[in-house]
């Protein structure tokens, strides 16, 4: 799900409407943690080139950024994680470097993209990271595509829509009315200087659209049989009710673990303190976190 990691809207002391957008400077994001030395690639799948770029070696890891930023979202975890991995980081439908194709975005359909990539690139199965928006497209990857994933890291997001808290979703909702003001600001930002080629306010009018349909996967979310590992924010735009109830979803949280730890499930819950739904990727405390779970067998 995304939450506009570069955007804050808000309207508090600006004098504007409500939920109009203002750019975070600085960008916790570039340049330095951009990096250059990746292979990259377009996957002709479903009917777009979805850009893809390769980071490192070792076990394939796919990357899925969330909503209006690319892989540079991920900020110094994707270098960190390229120290001991085949990174695998996504450009998803009408964000950086994939050219937008006439479809809604969905979370389904976006899904899809990324087992037609892993077919693609001739992987196996994969391990799958997702980011708010990527988050919850990689639910739904490991949903549709249970064979091509792993295991399963999502970061801030949520199995039911109204695990956001309230505002969040009415931002959303009052989008469309202020696309084409977010997408000036976004234009003159070094995110806009970066991926001139984007259409920005037909994307934020897609991913408003898309966010605002209700939706309800706990049913699914119960069936996922990859280890899967949820990591959020203490300050998170998801509600704590609906952390735990994601991760007791997955299995976690149903007893004492016992002493030696035997009688726990295989969901794994993990928190970052001191952080926001918009800079936990600022720094690398969700690699710290989600490394032991990657090394396990």
């Amino acid at each position: 799900m995304l939450r506009l990691s570069f955007l804050a809207l808000t309207g508090t002391g600006l004098g504007a409407a409500p939920f109009v957008p203002i750019i975070h400077k600085p960008f916790p994001f570039f340049p330095e943690s951009i990096m250059h030395d990746a292979n990259s690639g377009f996957a002709p799948v479903n009917g777009l080139n979805l850009y893809y770029e390769i980071h490192g070696e070792g076990q394939p890891l796919i990357l899925l950024h969330g909503g209006v930023s690319a892989s540079e979202a991920f900020g110094p975890n994707l270098k960190e994680l390229a120290k001991s991995r085949k990174v695998i980081a996504v450009h998803l439908q009408g964000h950086g470097h994939t050219k937008d194709i006439y479809r809604p975005l969905r979370f389904e359909s976006m899904a899809d993209d990324v087992a037609a990539l892993i077919a693609f690139l001739k992987i196996d199965k994969a391990d799958v990271l997702g980011y708010s928006l990527g988050g919850g497209v990689a639910l739904q990857t490991a949903i549709r595509h249970p064979a091509a994933v792993n295991r399963l890291i999502i970061i801030s997001a949520a199995m039911q829509q109204d695990g956001w808290f309230p505002e969040v979703i009415t931002a959303f909702n009052q989008m469309p009315a202020h696309a084409s003001q977010i997408a000036q600001n976004i234009k003159g930002s070094p995110l806009g200087q970066l991926y001139p080629e984007v259409n920005w306010e037909v994307l934020l009018s897609k991913i408003a659209e898309m966010e605002s349909r209700d939706f309800d996967w706990t049913e699914q979310v119960k069936k996922i049989q990859s280890p899967t590992m949820l990591v959020f924010a203490d300050a998170d735009a998801i509600r704590p009710e609906h952390m735990i109830a994601f991760y007791k979803a997955l299995g976690g949280g149903q007893r004492d673990a016992g002493l030696d730890g035997s009688l726990r499930s295989t969901a794994r819950l993990g928190i970052v303190p001191g952080a926001t739904h918009y800079n936990i990727l600022a720094t690398t405390a969700v690699t710290n976190l989600v490394t032991p779970f990657l090394a396990q067998a």
